[in-house]
Formats: structure tokens, C-alpha cells, sequence
């Protein structure tokens, strides 16, 4: 009788994971990635510049680079998503943006030497590419025009529309054709001059609801018909498009990627991201990187739903799909998860969602920060 059970219970699980697997195969949407070519992924962003380098002399903050990368290696990660430009400044040698105050404490300070330089050489040592972050519109958080340095671009804009301060800061006005031309040349600028293998932008499109009445005024003056919000998504797509096309003309090779809004709505109600065009046309992006900072059992936007909405999305075969997991909830109640708030703290979340990625062949996954990752290794 145990044989007999033993036999049925073992007839079963050979069925139930073999339309399990089945059932994956239906809806995955992309190819078969090899290990070569899958991107493991980590951002350093400007809040590990306070953390990390803050108050240390050039020496101490090459060894702290150093360790960095040995950091990133040793989790047998492959792609840095380096911030080289948080606030409308540089952590490179720049003839168009000031250096970084996050690296010095005063914006336009020289550092005393090159950090994106310095990261290149030493990730390129250890074989892990660098992927130039960019936040083309950020100003500062602040929304005091006087704390623009007159070194900045931004402070020749003071008084137009190609600029605006409110509660969220200072921000660039995506409408403009100045504020285009001067990301673009930014990009042109970093692409001529480092090794870098990608450019990376996040979800810092449209901030401000107001800045752009202006360009929409005209629009609408000079015949224009299309809506408020597909005027602005027209413009967010002109600036994409524009800065795919510089950098395929300088080296195909350089990737172009963006990490949209988790929430595939929210890039159309409040960024005017326009995913769904990037997701089904040529000339955009490389690769989309959704920011998917939910857990399996968050009760609005489980992981795994929201996963597959966006596989389901992406209409060309050729750019990649790589999640970025938010490791900075590890350990943490999420109260906005619902009646999952406390998933981040009793279960191996990360783990579980690579594991999905992996099991989808999607081109790879991101972690989102390295001082986390550090914390909660």
C-alpha cells in the first residue's frame, strides 16, 4: 500500500512540473539568454558618494573605488549603473556641467581627480561594464535658485521657461529645445570621451505639472492638435529617439537603457513615458529596466503579476527586459505592500524573484543600491 502511494504521489509531481514548465514556456516572450550575455547589475548612485567617499582624500577614495569593485565581483555582478550625473553636474571632467557637489560638499570644487574615469579603468579590469546614470532633468531638490552655482548651465536659464522651481525642486523643462540640446550634448560629450558601455536614464521625466504650458501654449497656436498629455509624451519620445540615434552613431555597441515607473500607469498618468512605443519600435531603447520594488505578496502589485504585465508589453524581440529589485526593502516593513507588508522581513524575496527572471529568460536583473546590498549581505 506505501508502494502504491509512493508511486501515485510521484506520477503526480512528474505531471504537475511538467505543465508547470509547459505553462512558463506558453508565456515567456524572450529568447533563451546565455550566461555570457545575461546582465547582473547594481546601482551606485549619489547617496553612496555621501556615504562612500564624503570628507576622503583622493587616495582613500580610489581605495574605496577599489574595494567597491571587489564588492561588486565578489557577488559575481557584471554591470555598474554608475550616477555620473545626479543634479545637472559631473563626477567627470566636464566642459558643459560643474563638478558634482555630492562628491566635495560644493558643487563646481574640483575633486582632485576623475571618478567615472577611475571606475572605468578598474571595472574594465575586472570585467564588469559601466553604464553612465544620467537624471537629464534634476536640478536640485531644493527650489532656491540662488543655490545654483553660476558655473552650471541651469543658472543661465534662471527667469525663462526652460526652468521652473516648486515643492519638488528645480527641474529642466522636457518641452524646451534648449534643455534637449543640452542633454543631448551631455551624452555626446560622455560617449566621445569614456569607455563607458551604456547610458542610463530613470523615471525623472515629467516632474513639475506645469512647466511646459508655455511650449503647449504655442503648440496649440501655431495648429497643434494633439492633447496635453500626448504633447508630452511627444516630447519625451523626441529626446529618446534623439539620443539612441547619437549614440548608435558613435558606437553601436553602446547600450541605451531606461528604468521606467514599476507601475506600467504611472508612466503615462505622471512621467509621460511613453514605455509602450519603446517597447514596440526600433530606434529607442536597448534595454528597459522596470523598477519592479514589490513583493510577491504585496496585495496591489504582486511581483509576479506585475512581471509578466510587462514581458507581455515588450512587442520587440530585441530589447531586453532586465527588473530592477529593490534590496533596499530587505529587512524592512513595506507599508504599502498591504496585507503582505511584512514579506520583505520573512521571506528571501530577492532570491525568489531572480529565481522567476531566470526561470522567464529575461536578459537579467538589477539591485538597487549597493549600500544595501553591502548592509544585507
Amino acid at each position: 500500500m506505501k508502494k502504491r502511494i509512493i508511486t501515485i504521489f510521484l506520477i503526480l509531481m512528474f505531471f504537475t512540473v511538467d505543465a508547470t514548465v509547459n505553462y512558463y514556456k506558453k508565456r515567456d516572450t524572450v529568447s533563451v539568454k546565455s550566461e555570457k550575455e545575461e546582465i547582473k547589475a547594481i546601482y551606485i548612485s549619489y547617496l553612496e558618494y555621501y556615504s562612500n567617499f564624503y570628507g576622503g582624500s583622493q587616495s582613500m577614495n580610489k581605495k574605496k573605488i577599489d574595494q567597491m569593485i571587489e564588492i561588486v565581483k565578489s557577488h559575481n555582478l557584471n554591470t555598474i549603473i554608475l550616477h555620473v550625473s545626479p543634479f545637472s553636474d559631473s563626477i567627470y571632467n566636464s566642459k558643459i556641467f560643474p563638478f558634482s557637489e555630492t562628491l566635495t560638499g560644493q558643487e563646481g570644487k574640483n575633486p582632485g581627480f576623475d571618478y567615472l574615469e577611475y571606475f572605468i579603468k578598474r571595472a574594465h579590469q575586472n570585467h564588469i561594464s559601466i553604464f553612465a546614470w544620467i537624471n537629464p532633468y534634476r536640478i536640485s531638490f531644493q527650489n532656491d535658485y540662488n543655490k545654483i552655482s553660476k558655473n552650471n548651465p541651469a543658472y543661465s536659464m534662471i527667469g525663462t521657461s526652460n526652468i521652473l522651481a516648486d515643492k519638488n525642486g528645480i527641474y529642466y523643462n522636457p518641452a524646451s529645445e534648449i534643455v534637449k540640446n543640452l542633454i543631448i550634448n551631455q551624452v555626446k560629450e560622455i560617449i566621445k570621451n569614456y569607455d563607458v558601455d551604456g547610458i542610463h536614464f530613470d523615471d525623472y521625466f515629467y516632474i513639475q505639472k506645469d512647466i511646459d504650458r508655455l511650449e503647449y501654449h504655442n503648440y496649440q497656436q501655431n495648429g497643434g492638435k494633439l492633447s496635453l498629455k500626448d504633447f508630452r509624451l511627444s516630447q519625451t519620445n523626441d529626446l529618446i529617439k534623439k539620443i539612441y540615434h547619437i549614440i548608435k552613431e558613435k558606437n553601436n555597441k553602446i547600450q541605451f537603457s531606461i528604468a521606467p515607473d514599476g507601475n506600467i500607469n504611472n508612466n503615462y498618468l505622471y512621467h509621460f513615458a511613453d514605455i509602450k512605443t519603446w517597447l514596440k519600435d526600433d530606434g529607442y531603447v536597448d534595454i528597459i529596466m522596470p523598477q519592479i520594488y514589490y513583493g510577491f505578496k504585496n496585495d496591489y502589485s504582486p511581483f509576479y503579476d506585475v512581471l509578466n504585465n510587462w514581458i507581455n508589453l515588450c512587442q520587440n524581440e530585441k530589447i531586453k527586459i532586465v527588473p530592477v529589485l529593490a534590496y533596499y526593502k530587505i529587512g524592512t516593513v513595506d507599508n504599502e505592500a498591504g496585507g503582505g507588508k511584512n514579506e520583505w522581513i520573512d521571506d528571501d524575496v530577492i532570491n525568489k524573484q531572480m529565481l522567476l527572471i531566470k526561470h522567464y529568460n529575461l536578459s537579467g536583473f538589477a539591485w538597487f543600491r549597493y549600500d544595501y546590498v553591502v548592509k544585507n549581505s
